[in-house]
């Protein structure tokens, strides 16, 4: 009866534990769009009930792009998962075909809004070398739901720049980068400024940086760290 007693008691806390959590580990999980991006979604290890979870996006670059969603965790924030790294945020990570369209970015969202526990005030994004490109169009398209965001060797649209003076920004470029030139970060980050001295954008070159080294800031912390200090409540 004693050893009765002991199962029923652990099968309780453990159903407790579920009942609490979604997951008692990170959930990954592909959607399959007919239309528009198809897209991963990552939730985080534990999440309590009801509480609400921050996003990030993250954009890929032109050699991941096409039909085969698996392509996209061969780098960047969900390669970093697979190598260890604990994110406490949904990561969200669509794929394009044909380059980035802020506005499919952003349906993708809102169905991930609609299905996840979402803290609305905290949405990130963030991207590499043509994700770059798309993270400071998403960012400069809908100033107004993007927390901050993270540009790694990309550029941006300069008819954006005045509304990307709204959005919390650090863009990376690598100096030795042979693909897109860091001029092209200088470019978009001059602009930004021109339109407001005092927007929150730091522009950093790193010494000898190549155009594929820096996938190396998504294994660390400072991006994220970055990104989670940021809050549209704020």
């Amino acid at each position: 009866m004693g050893n009765k007693k002991i199962k029923r008691s652990i099968f309780l806390t453990a159903l407790l534990v579920f009942s609490v959590c979604y997951s008692s580990f990170a959930q990954l999980k592909a959607y399959n769009e007919k239309s528009g991006y198809s897209y991963w979604v990552r939730m985080p290890k534990e999440v309590a009930k009801k509480e609400k979870v921050p996003v990030i996006i993250f954009l890929h670059g032109r050699s991941l792009s096409g039909h085969d969603l698996s392509r996209v965790k061969r780098y960047g924030v969900l390669r970093a998962i697979e190598r260890g790294k604990d994110l406490d945020a949904i990561v969200v990570a669509p794929q394009t075909a044909n380059g980035w369209d802020p506005d499919k970015v952003m349906e993708v969202l809102d169905k991930v809004e609609k299905d996840y526990p979402v803290d609305k005030e905290r949405i990130y994004v963030c991207g590499m070398s043509m994700g770059g490109y798309g993270t400071m169009d998403v960012a400069g398209k809908y100033p107004d739901r993007i927390a901050a965001a993270v540009a790694i060797c990309g550029g941006g649209t300069l008819s954006y720049a005045c509304n990307l003076t709204q959005v919390p920004l650090w863009i990376q470029h690598g100096s030795a980068d042979r693909a897109v030139p860091a001029s092209e970060s200088k470019k978009i980050y001059n602009a930004i400024k021109k339109c407001d001295k005092n927007a929150d954008a730091t522009l950093t070159i790193i010494p000898g940086g190549t155009h594929g080294s820096l996938e190396r800031l998504f294994h660390g912390e400072k991006i994220y760290d970055f990104m989670f200090r940021h809050s549209k409540g704020s």
